[in-house]
């Protein structure tokens, strides 16, 4: 599965990409306009009272539409799938860059990954992390070739040495798919990939019964 800003989600089967629902950037101006009356109201006066409620009803609308997203799709992935494959991402490095921070932060790639690791280790999945130096977007998936000059606004390329047309982010949800089944043979000793999966481990809760065990998964 590849993550991304334009389509939330793409998955290496036939399955639509799951839409981004853009919950920040459709609601901006409505949010700059209440930041703007909150900040004429006296302070300590009711109006201003109601302004600050109004925004922050805004941005709880703005986060539960976020989250319904992402609960339903983390759901649904766990439940279909025994291994998920998905890319460690550098989400504070891309949030670095001025042109994309918001559209990242709307995302809200870094909850994405957290509902994904504990909702796994309460179905039984397995989530693969490939290394965030993996190139799953400039690989081909059919030769392997590696197309170094591939920018973030060729959405499409072809690939120079077999000539396939490749999708973006369906070619790097198929390189992730393709890295995760080769690590879980590597999990029972038949054989290895190139790049070592990151294992994560769920910690322990401080409110878990003793006699419970921990869940943990690689």
């Amino acid at each position: 599965m590849d993550l991304g800003i334009k389509a939330l989600a793409t998955l290496s089967d036939d399955t639509p990409p799951v839409a981004n629902p853009k919950a920040l950037r459709r609601n901006l101006k409505k949010l700059k306009r209440l930041s703007r009356s909150l900040s004429r109201k006296v302070k300590g006066s009711a109006n201003r009272r109601k302004a600050k409620c109004k925004l922050a009803r805004l941005h709880a609308r703005i986060a539960n539409i976020r989250n319904d997203v992402m609960h339903k799709l983390t759901t649904d992935l766990v439940t279909r799938f025994d291994v998920i494959g998905v890319e460690d991402l550098n989400v504070r490095g891309m949030m670095a860059n001025g042109r994309l921070a918001r559209a990242v932060a709307d995302v809200g790639m870094f909850e994405f990954g957290r509902q994904l690791v504990y909702k796994a280790a309460m179905t039984g999945a397995r989530v693969v992390m490939a290394d965030r130096w993996f190139a799953s977007s400039k690989t081909c998936s059919d030769c392997g070739h590696v197309q170094t000059g591939l920018t973030l606004s060729d959405r499409e390329w072809s690939c120079v040495e077999c000539g396939v047309i490749h999708d973006r982010d369906r070619n790097a949800a198929i390189n992730l798919m393709n890295f995760a089944a080769s690590s879980a043979v590597t999990a029972c000793g038949e054989g290895g990939a190139d790049v070592s999966p990151r294992t994560v481990v769920k910690p322990a809760s401080v409110k878990q019964e003793p006699e419970r065990e921990a869940f943990a998964y690689v």
